[in-house]
C-alpha cells in the first residue's frame, strides 16, 4: 500500500451528516452516510450531498442507525451505488424501521410544501420533491449485511473489519478497519457515537488500545453531563410539580431510537423506587413503538440492571402504565388530555413528527412542562427552546412558550468530555493522526485542546467539510499484521 486519503463529506465542524470516504490503492469505501439535520439549510445540504461518483464506492460501513449516520443511504443507491451496507445485526433491524419512516416523513413534508405554495399563490413552485421515496428506501434495505459484535469480517483480501460495542444505541458500533497486506497494514478506528458509561439498558463502550488513524466524535467535547443523581432529582421534581401540583402534562421530545427506551427505563425505576407516584405514559411515535419491540427482542445486549427492571415492570403493569399510541386519531385525541399525562414523542429535536403537535398544545400552558433529554443541534426548534425562546413557530403559526422547560443533560446518549478522554486513554500509544469529528466547532476545539494537553497527543486535527487529507505510510507497530484490538 502506497497512498491513502480520507475525504470528509459531513460531520466535520458540525454534528450531523456523518460521512467519511476512505480512498486507498485497492478502492474506496464510506463510513456512514448520514443526513444533515437542523436549520433551514439542512434540506439544501442533503440535496447537494454525495457530490462524488458513488459508483466508485465498494462498500459502506455503518456505525449505527441514527438518521444523521444512515439517513442518506437510500439517496446513495438512487444516485447509482449498488454495493453492500455492512453493519451489526441490531443496526440492520433498526434500519428497517428508520429508513422507511424517514422516507415517509420526507414524502409527507414534500406534499405539505407543495400544498402550502399553491395555497399561497406562488407564481413559481420551488423544489418540493422528497430527497428520496419509500420505494427507494425499500430498495436500499435489500443490500444490508448483518454481523455480530467482535466478529472478524473479511471484506476482501486486504480489508478486514470488526464491530465493537459503542454503548450509544442498540447495535451502535466502534468500527475497526485493517487495510493492506500482511507487513504493510494500517489500522483505522472510527468511534462512531460513543455512549456515556453507566447509562440505562446498554453496556459501556468497548475500550480500544491500538490505532494508526482515529476518528473520534466530539458532540459533548466541551462539557460534562450533569451527575445522574442530580438529573434524577430534577426529573422527580419536574414530574411531581407538573403532574400533582400544577396539574398539567409533561411532554418529552425523544429520539425514537435509544432515547425513548432509556426514558421508559428511567421512569419505571423512579416508580419502582417510590420516588414518583404511578405514572400514565403515552409513547406517541410509531417508530419508537417498533424500536421498543426490537429493543425487547435484543435483550441479550442489555446490562443486568435493566434486565431486572424489565422483570419488575412486567410484574407491576398497574404502577407503570405505558400506552403505545398507534393511529393518527388516537394521537390527535391526546391534545384533549389536559393533565396527568407523560407524553413521549419524536422527533427528539422537535423539528418533525408528532411532537410538534404536542408542543403546539402544551407550550402555551404554564401548568405544563417540556423535558429536553437529548442533544439539540443548532437551528432546531429544540435548541431554541433550550436557549430560552419565548415565542416559536409551529406549522407556520406563532406559539407563546409559557410551559416550564427543563434540560435533563444526564440522560444523554453521547459520552461527555470526561468519558471521551477516559475512552481515549485506553490507547497504548497515540495514533499517527486523530481526527476530531461530529461536533460543533467549539466542542471539537475544546476536546482537541484537552487531548493535546492531558494525553500529550500530537497530530490532532479538526477537519473541514469537503476536505481531503492524505494519510501516511504503514505504521511500524502494525507491520506484523496482527489482529489487534
Amino acid at each position: 500500500m502506497t497512498s491513502m486519503e480520507v475525504c470528509f463529506h459531513g460531520a466535520a465542524g458540525e454534528v450531523t451528516g456523518s460521512c467519511y470516504e476512505v480512498r486507498h490503492p485497492g478502492g474506496r469505501f464510506l463510513v456512514d452516510c448520514g443526513m444533515f439535520q437542523g436549520g433551514r439549510e439542512a434540506d439544501g445540504k442533503n440535496r447537494r450531498a454525495l457530490n462524488f461518483d458513488v459508483r466508485e464506492i465498494d462498500f459502506v460501513l455503518l456505525t449505527h442507525a441514527h438518521i444523521d449516520h444512515s439517513g442518506l443511504l437510500p439517496r446513495l443507491f438512487a444516485l447509482g451505488y449498488s454495493g453492500p451496507i455492512i453493519c451489526t445485526s441490531a443496526t440492520a433491524d433498526l434500519l428497517e424501521v428508520m429508513l422507511r419512516d424517514a422516507a415517509h416523513i420526507q414524502e409527507k413534508e414534500a406534499e405539505w410544501r407543495l400544498r402550502r405554495q399553491r395555497r399561497g399563490g406562488a407564481k413559481r413552485v420551488t423544489e418540493t420533491a422528497p430527497i428520496y421515496t419509500v420505494a427507494q428506501a425499500e430498495h436500499c434495505l435489500r443490500y444490508v449485511e448483518k454481523h455480530d459484535y467482535d466478529e472478524r469480517i473479511i471484506v476482501s483480501e486486504q480489508i478486514e473489519v470488526c464491530f465493537r460495542d459503542a454503548g450509544h444505541i442498540l447495535g451502535s458500533a466502534i468500527v475497526e478497519v485493517w487495510l493492506g497486506a500482511a507487513g504493510q497494514r494500517r489500522k483505522l478506528v472510527f468511534s462512531g457515537d460513543l455512549g456515556q458509561p453507566d447509562r440505562p439498558i446498554l453496556r459501556d463502550p468497548t475500550p480500544i488500545s491500538v490505532a494508526d488513524y482515529l476518528w473520534v466524535e466530539s458532540t459533548y467535547g466541551d462539557r460534562l453531563h450533569r451527575a445522574f443523581d442530580d438529573t434524577r432529582s430534577e426529573l422527580i421534581e419536574a414530574l411531581h410539580n407538573t403532574l400533582h401540583v400544577r396539574h398539567g402534562n409533561v411532554v418529552i421530545p425523544a429520539f425514537a431510537v435509544g432515547r425513548t427506551q432509556e426514558i421508559l427505563v428511567v421512569l419505571a425505576e423512579l416508580v419502582r423506587s417510590g420516588d414518583v407516584a404511578p405514572l400514565q405514559v403515552y409513547v406517541d411515535s410509531p417508530m419508537a413503538t417498533a424500536v421498543t419491540e426490537l429493543t425487547m427482542r435484543h435483550d441479550d445486549l442489555w446490562d443486568d440492571e435493566s434486565k431486572a427492571l424489565q422483570a419488575w415492570w412486567r410484574s407491576n403493569p398497574e404502577r407503570f402504565r405505558v400506552r403505545f399510541v398507534s393511529d393518527v386519531e388516537e394521537s390527535i385525541a391526546l391534545n384533549q388530555v389536559k393533565s396527568g399525562a407523560v407524553i413521549i414523542s419524536a422527533s427528539g429535536m422537535c423539528d418533525a413528527g408528532r411532537i410538534k403537535h404536542h408542543l403546539k398544545y402544551n407550550l402555551p400552558r404554564p401548568e405544563c412542562a417540556i423535558v429536553i433529554a437529548g442533544f439539540q443541534a443548532a437551528g432546531t426548534l429544540g435548541r431554541r427552546l433550550v436557549d430560552g425562546a419565548k415565542l416559536v413557530r409551529l406549522f407556520g403559526d406563532p406559539v407563546v412558550v409559557r410551559a416550564a422547560v427543563h434540560t435533563i443533560g444526564g440522560l444523554s446518549a453521547h459520552a461527555d468530555q470526561a468519558a471521551l478522554i477516559s475512552w481515549l486513554g485506553n490507547f497504548s500509544s497515540p495514533p499517527k493522526m486523530t481526527f476530531v469529528v461530529h461536533g460543533e466547532q467549539s466542542s471539537a476545539c475544546a476536546l482537541t485542546k484537552l487531548v493535546e494537553e492531558r494525553l500529550q497527543w500530537r497530530n490532532v486535527t479538526i477537519p473541514s467539510a469537503g476536505e481531503c487529507i492524505a494519510l501516511d505510510a504503514a505504521s511500524e507497530r502494525d507491520k506484523q499484521g496482527q489482529w489487534e484490538s
